[in-house]
């Protein structure tokens, strides 16, 4: 394929018609009626009039999950069978990449480099890693005495509510869906409020590749609605979510209010990057702290927004690190040049400003940060380095979800160590050493999901993601995601 220009993209993004309605078997509108308006962050105008579901929406959509279950035909399929829709589904990805790349830049300001060179087609290829899965995944025979055989195999669980975020909204969406259908489940999938149309499309192409009617369902609408009903609905077996901690214990409070459901949450994150003083290359190095933090605007869960240094490469590092943040051309998230789009809303983009003003209050030294001037949306903000804070400091333990780094000089290992695990959350951590010992050594004692050691955010759908402490439980991608979507059944046959 011809890479496109930024003409090209917006020639295109000119001619998209999104697809605005829920998906329940088919396009179906509210039962209300009500809509809500997405808007694009990278230039304010409006995208489209989106379905806003409530939960009687929710109750449809429950039902017609439940009865596509219970009558077998994608539930009971063969794994080959089920396989080959997966790669079905995957085709159709592949077939509109660009379509779906638009969709995700115009409506989450996503840079088009990465939506059509990583999430579309990086969607595509999980289905395919899950379909090919699923007739090399096993039951077990347990030891018993020989009179008796006794089975254990996997049974999928039913009803799965999917509740995905806005940075990376299709992407998010496959991590959840692909092993719960791949499992035999019937899943609800509920997108983050401002970005729904990639989800509502996916819907779409979904059904066009044969997925039974009532095996995927799309419910658009306010998370303190529908998320809120998908969490108490007692036809739900299981909640997937990824977003915020406290959204998160809600959903463990609607657990226990309804019928004590099963929760999977990645949820939080203030991912530290650890660099020791035996590093040679600083360049390298400067330029993986930069993507860390700065990739999707900052709106990565597992971004290492915190930078803790070893005294003795400090001054040399942070000063390259200050040079690449403020060298990120800012700007339209249609121009395949631009190293930095938007954040994904107005209202995200005050949070953003809000927390760098107070962080600049608690910082001794502060380098960029605030709005860029004369763009089209209040809602471009500068990269911002942060010297000088307390590793205590609210900025240092908040998770602002834009563009903001703080950095921690310290002398020792075991100092860094302590500053790196210094928060409630566990999700990433990243660690830069020439020394292969010492690789080993230090990336045992960071709590963290994942250590990328020597790299940035090392992800791969072969291994598992997820975190611990107030970064949730559960992990998503790699066969490990099965064990969320499954139960394990036991056939006990005494046959002597």
């Amino acid at each position: 394929m011809t890479e496109r220009t930024h003409d090209d993209w917006l020639a295109l993004a000119a001619k998209i018609e999104p697809a605005t309605t829920a998906w329940i078997g088919g396009p179906v509108p509210s039962l209300s009626g009500a809509t809500r308006t997405t808007v694009n962050p990278a230039t304010g105008a409006v995208l489209a009039e989106v379905t806003e579901c409530d939960e009687h929406d929710v109750d449809a959509a429950v039902a017609a999950a439940r009865r596509a279950f219970e009558g077998g035909a994608w539930s009971t399929a063969s794994p080959r069978d089920r396989a080959a829709v997966l790669h079905r589904i995957a085709r159709k990805i592949e077939d509109h990449v660009e379509e779906l790349a638009l969709l995700d830049s115009l409506d989450a300001g996503k840079r088009i480099a990465d939506t059509i060179a990583i999430d579309a087609p990086g969607s595509a290829a999980i289905l395919r890693w899950y379909a090919e899965s699923l007739d090399k995944v096993y039951g077990e025979v347990a030891p018993t005495g020989g009179a008796d055989l006794a089975v254990v195999t996997r049974e999928p669980l039913g009803v799965v509510a999917a509740v995905v975020p806005w940075n990376y909204p299709l992407e998010m969406a496959i991590w959840k869906i692909a092993p719960a259908l791949a499992a035999g489940n019937s899943v609800i999938l509920k997108p983050a409020e401002d970005s729904p149309l990639s989800a509502l499309r996916l819907a779409v192409l979904a059904a066009e590749a044969g997925l039974p009617d009532g095996v995927l369902s799309v419910m658009p609408g306010a998370g303190p609605v529908v998320g809120r009903a998908l969490g108490r609905h007692p036809g739900v077996d299981v909640v997937t979510f990824t977003g915020s901690t406290s959204t998160g214990q809600l959903f463990q409070q609607y657990a226990g209010q309804s019928n004590l459901k099963q929760v999977w949450l990645e949820a939080g994150g203030k991912s530290a990057v650890v660099v020791l003083d035996d590093v040679a290359d600083l360049d390298a190095v400067a330029d993986g702290v930069a993507a860390g933090i700065f990739t999707n605007t900052g709106q990565v869960c597992s971004a290492t927004s915190r930078l803790v240094v070893q005294r003795g490469v400090a001054g040399e590092l942070v000063q390259r690190v200050i040079g690449r943040a403020l060298a990120i051309d800012v700007g339209d998230p249609l121009d395949p040049a631009t190293g930095m789009g938007p954040v994904v809303s107005e209202r995200q983009a005050a949070r953003v400003l809000e927390l760098m003003e107070a962080g600049a209050a608690e910082a001794r030294e502060v380098h960029g940060g605030g709005l860029v001037p004369d763009m089209p949306a209040p809602t471009y903000v500068r990269p911002q380095v942060l010297l000088g804070v307390d590793p205590d400091a609210p900025i240092a333990q908040t998770e602002v979800f834009g563009p903001v780094l703080s950095v921690h000089v310290v002398d020792t290992v075991d100092e860094a160590v302590a500053v790196a695990n210094g928060t409630p959350y566990a999700l990433a951590a990243g660690l830069w050493t020439d020394s292969l010992s010492r690789a080993h050594g230090v990336a045992r004692r960071l709590r963290a999901g994942t250590v990328s050691v020597n790299c940035v955010d090392a992800l791969d759908v072969a291994t598992p993601f997820g975190g611990f402490g107030q970064s949730g439980y559960g992990r998503d991608l790699s066969l490990h995601a099965l064990d969320k979507f499954t139960g394990l059944k036991t056939t006990w046959i005494h046959h002597g």
